[in-house]
């Protein structure tokens, strides 16, 4: 890989990583972008035979280092990487890293923020909330992460129309195929977008 020619992502994931699967597949051969690593703060997660199976390098972080350490900003500079993409990690982005990268790190929330956004609110709990307040639409936002928990620059919005009989594991489904939909061809955006300017 060339890196004088390529802008390097970090894929930040705690679970599954179904998200992340779906960047790696997008980005595999593109000419200007490649995901140079996936960070994950939990040994069991899913993720990571993600990565294994893709051949992308991980880095298993711990709190404590994250948090009032180097917030491994050392081994992100190792990797050269130009981006941050959070697909499903759960921890809150440390000042250290918002500052070494300003606007450049990118969340994707299962929701319509402002609503359902902040602490606690993730995965099953949004769309649990969603349906127990019988919300006619929800969908995803893909925004720019700051200092406060679900707060940055909205990229970019996708709904989806609730039905009356819709579970919240029905919501999760719909909304997890806008976010496959969308999610990497917004990251595109902002980083080819970023690098022209």
């Amino acid at each position: 890989m060339d890196k004088a020619n390529k802008l390097y992502i970090a894929i930040f994931a705690s679970g599954a990583g179904s998200n992340a699967a779906n960047l790696i597949q997008y980005f595999k051969n593109h000419d200007k972008i490649a995901i140079a690593l996936i960070v994950c703060n939990k040994p069991e997660a899913g993720v990571l035979s993600i990565a294994a199976d893709n051949h992308v390098p991980t880095l298993l972080i711990e709190k404590e280092r994250f948090f009032r350490g180097d917030a491994y900003l050392p081994v992100l500079e190792q990797y050269h990487i130009d981006y941050i993409v959070l697909a499903g990690f759960l921890w809150k982005v440390p000042v250290a890293l918002i500052q070494a990268y300003p606007q450049k790190i990118v969340n994707i929330h299962p929701a319509l923020l402002p609503k359902y956004g902040g602490k606690g609110m993730y995965g099953a709990h949004v769309h649990t909330a969603v349906v127990a307040n019988r919300e006619k639409e929800t969908g995803i936002t893909i925004h720019m992460v700051d200092e406060i928990y679900d707060n940055g620059k909205i990229l970019f919005q996708a709904t989806y129309s609730l039905s009356e009989n819709d579970t919240p594991d029905d919501v999760a489904r719909h909304v997890h195929q806008l976010e496959y939909a969308h999610f990497p061809e917004q990251v595109e955006k902002l980083v080819v977008g970023m690098s022209r300017e």
